[in-house]
């Protein structure tokens, strides 16, 4: 290293301490009290800042939050409370349409009973009706033809013992024995 000049030194002489490198300057014990002052002095004011201007808005801000957060679990709970009711309202219509459904469909079928059971009871009476005059008529034609057959019988009965005997019975004798035959 080369020895300084007298106007370097001078120069040196005159240049504050902080600038030969004397330390970090927070340590340094004459500025030391002096920055105590002032980072006292700074806390205070930052507290007193902190408390009078920041915190009561961040409490504010909380407050109102909690209160907001508190009426939206009042008004789910009112809104849980009413679709409770609303269902139990629709559960009960809904049983007392099906009650109603019911009470139409038994109304419905013990109508159409009655209307089958009297459409029944008159196709009986009409059956019954048709079916004793049938039998009228059948009773009328089985006299008819019974009379019929008594006087066909006789017929027949001398035709055959004509062809059998060779000689006809009389008429009289054909029909007393046809007449035994047919009451047996």
């Amino acid at each position: 290293m080369a020895p300084k000049s007298a106007k370097q030194i001078e120069t040196m002489e005159h240049v504050p301490s902080s600038e030969h490198g004397g330390g970090f300057p927070p340590f340094q014990k004459d500025t030391f009290a002096s920055q105590l002052l002032w980072i006292t002095l700074a806390f205070v004011g930052l507290y007193l800042l902190m408390s009078r201007v920041a915190l009561p808005r961040i409490g504010a801000i909380i407050a109102d939050r909690k209160q907001h957060i508190e009426g939206d679990f009042a008004e789910a709970e009112r809104l849980k409370t009413e679709s409770d009711a609303a269902l139990a309202a629709y559960e009960k219509s809904l049983a007392d349409a099906r009650g109603r459904a019911q009470a139409l469909a038994n109304e419905t079928r013990q109508r159409e009973a009655a209307a089958a059971e009297s459409a029944r009871k008159a196709l009986d009476v009409k059956l019954n009706t048709t079916i004793a005059d049938a039998e009228k008529a059948i009773a009328a034609r089985r006299s008819a033809a019974m009379a019929n057959v008594q006087g066909i019988a006789v017929d027949t009965t001398a035709a055959i013992v004509q062809r059998l005997i060779g000689s006809a019975p009389t008429a009289r004798e054909v029909e007393t024995a046809v007449a035994d035959v047919l009451k047996r």
